[in-house]
């Protein structure tokens, strides 16, 4: 299976357009050829390609901060020396200084599917720059892991931020082009996009057998992680551990002080059709750094790999949110909230910036609330969020 970067490479005729002119290339550690080449590299190696510029979303080009809110810097590139200008450093959004670098800008980035993924963002204010200042914009295409399955409630209206750069649903089900052609549309921008498609869409999200999985940011090791991320990455607005500092990260969630098997005796009893197409296993885990380090964690396993895994009916967001819903029926005081400066934000709670409004965790903390009230609420975004991406598809459902 060929990614856009594997077809900018192999075929002369597509990149012809680029000729004589100055690329910058906006890329992170998973922006690699089918060979593992880093796409910087590789673009370097042609003769008919002058890099002129590189640009690093969260987590630098290279991958070298760990944890969110670790900004990276500029710096020039020791093997190609040009300049790498920082998208999560002293500026979010390209200035004009770096926008006057190049006359075209590819875009490599793997994403997650997943409307809370910073990457997602800078793609917006990198088009919104490009229409600004007349630069055209190639965004070469890359799989969607989490497949084409939405869930989860838009983003409201006022709720924007650097985690939510539209009214999204969490899981939309779109790739990084297909985003493209409906930030392009949404957002009523005037500037030159084009989409270099891979040659075939996954059925599963990934293909299996055919790519190596590389993290795209330090705490996605595993394909499993990809698929459990609209759910598991509700986490980091709670008190409750993600899995950060250990082995597998943000497919776990726990604390010193919670009993998991009641816990998850408790989302059975609420939702257990919620906690379909994967294994829900009872754990233990002891973080080496992040939320409770160094001390021993009950908590549950969200195993979303094969064997266990089935594509269409896994809904993470629901599973998460009734695990949530679980530990607030058992104790009703429990500290859940983590109030602290999520994404730069200090006058919202993490929770709500992740969900793009307050819905999810009003559900959580009314008694009465049952999972049908959050069931209906998400379905309504969910049909309306499939009817309108049907324009931006570039590949069949």
């Amino acid at each position: 299976m060929n990614f856009g970067i594997d077809r900018l490479l192999a075929e002369r005729d597509l990149r012809a357009p680029l000729a004589g002119k100055r690329v910058a290339l906006l890329a992170h550690p998973a922006s690699v050829t089918r060979e593992l080449v880093h796409s910087l590299d590789a673009l370097a190696s042609l003769s008919d390609i002058k890099l002129s510029a590189a640009f690093g979303p969260q987590h630098g080009l290279r991958g070298d901060k760990q944890d969110n809110m670790v900004e990276s810097p500029d710096y020039t590139d020791p093997l190609h020396g040009i300049p790498v200008f920082s998208l999560y450093g002293a500026v979010r959004r390209p200035s004009a200084a770096m926008m006057d670098s190049f006359d075209v800008l590819l875009v490599d980035l793997q994403d997650l599917g997943c409307r809370v993924y910073t990457f997602i963002t800078t793609l917006r204010y990198v088009l919104e720059a490009a229409a600004q200042h007349r630069k055209c914009v190639w965004v070469l295409d890359r799989p969607n892991p989490a497949g084409r399955p939405v869930e989860g409630t838009r983003l409201r209206r006022g709720w924007e931020s650097f985690v939510g750069a539209g009214p999204l649903p969490m899981r939309h089900g779109l790739t990084m082009g297909e985003l493209a052609r409906w930030f392009r549309q949404t957002l009523a921008l005037d500037v030159e996009l084009q989409v270099v498609p891979m040659d075939r869409f996954p059925p599963l999200g990934w293909p299996l057998g055919e790519r190596v999985w590389i993290n795209p940011s330090p705490n996605a090791p595993t394909l499993a992680m990809a698929r459990c991320y609209c759910g598991t990455v509700m986490l980091e607005g709670t008190t409750l551990s993600e899995g950060r500092g250990t082995t597998r990260p943000l497919e776990f969630l726990g604390a010193p002080d919670i009993d998991a098997s009641r816990l998850r005796r408790e989302m059975e009893r609420l939702a257990p059709q919620w906690l379909q197409g994967c294994r829900v296993r009872e754990c233990w885990f002891e973080p080496t750094f992040h939320k409770h380090v160094g001390r021993l964690c009950a908590g549950l396993h969200i195993h979303a790999e094969e064997p266990v895994y089935r594509h269409e009916s896994f809904r993470p967001w629901r599973l998460v949110a009734v695990a949530l819903k679980a530990l607030r029926a058992l104790r009703p005081d429990y500290p859940l909230w983590r109030d602290f400066a999520y994404e730069y934000e200090r006058d919202r709670l993490a929770i709500d910036l992740i969900n793009g409004g307050e819905a999810l965790r009003k559900w959580v903390d009314d008694p009465a609330a049952a999972a049908a009230d959050l069931d209906a609420l998400a379905r309504v975004d969910e049909e309306a969020w499939r009817a309108e991406r049907e324009a931006f598809l570039l590949y069949p459902c």
